[in-house]
Parts: C-alpha cells; sequence; structure tokens
C-alpha cells in the first residue's frame, strides 16, 4: 500500500510539471508574438518621417506597414549609403502598392521614397530591429 500512494505523489506531481511547462509555453508565446507598426503613425509614410522610429523598439519579425498615396510614393529597401546620398542601386525592389507591408530583420533596415526628390525632402527612415 505504501507503494501505491508513492506512485500516486509522482502523478501528481508530474501533471503540475507538465500544468506549468504548459504555462510557461503558452507566456512565451505571448512575448514572440510579432508587433505591426504603420510608419510615420497616422499621417502614414510622408515627409519629414525620419525620426518617426526614435523611441521605438522593434523586433526582429515585427511589420512595418506603409500606408501612402502610390501616385505620388513608393517605398524601396537600399543600403546605409543609399540611406544617407538618397540613392538607388540598380537592382533594388520598388514597392507602390500604397499599403506595403515589410518584415523586419535583425539589424539595421533602411528605406526611403525614390520618386522626385522625396528623399533629401525627409521621406526616409532607418530602423533597428533586435
Amino acid at each position: 500500500m505504501m507503494a501505491l500512494g508513492s506512485g500516486s505523489a509522482c502523478r501528481g506531481q508530474l501533471t503540475k510539471g507538465i500544468i506549468l511547462l504548459v504555462c510557461l509555453i503558452l507566456s512565451q508565446h505571448e512575448t514572440i508574438q510579432a508587433a505591426t507598426h504603420v510608419v510615420g503613425g497616422r499621417h502614414g509614410w510622408t515627409f519629414n518621417v525620419a525620426d518617426w522610429p526614435t523611441g521605438k523598439t522593434f523586433y526582429a519579425g515585427d511589420v512595418l506597414v506603409f500606408k501612402y498615396s502610390p501616385l505620388f510614393h513608393n517605398v524601396v529597401a537600399v543600403d546605409s549609403d543609399g540611406y544617407n546620398n538618397c540613392t538607388v542601386s540598380s537592382d533594388a525592389k520598388e514597392l507602390k502598392s500604397g499599403k506595403d507591408r515589410i518584415t523586419l530583420s535583425n539589424g539595421t533596415s533602411y528605406f526611403i521614397c525614390s520618386r522626385f526628390d522625396h528623399c533629401t525632402l525627409g521621406m526616409k527612415i532607418a530602423v533597428t530591429a533586435v
């Protein structure tokens, strides 16, 4: 009878351990959900947004949403040189839907509007994801 009682205690501890493990997994799942950020906030992707990322924390997997009029603007991912000089390489991909979604990778990502002189007028952002 003593052995039966010990087995019951072990099963009870095992059940508690499994419940604790499931709770831990679920709580971790909530913290790794990607966030969605509308670039420029309520104004969207427009002029003078270069400071928009300041004070915000971005993580790899987060999604940037660029909302703009495709008649006047676009989004081009560039390197730091393209960002600093408002230049686009010949193999750069132009996004022009007006509702583009870009998933961030670890590190710094650079985006500009390559239409007219929009980049030089401040239509560019650099976002660092950790």
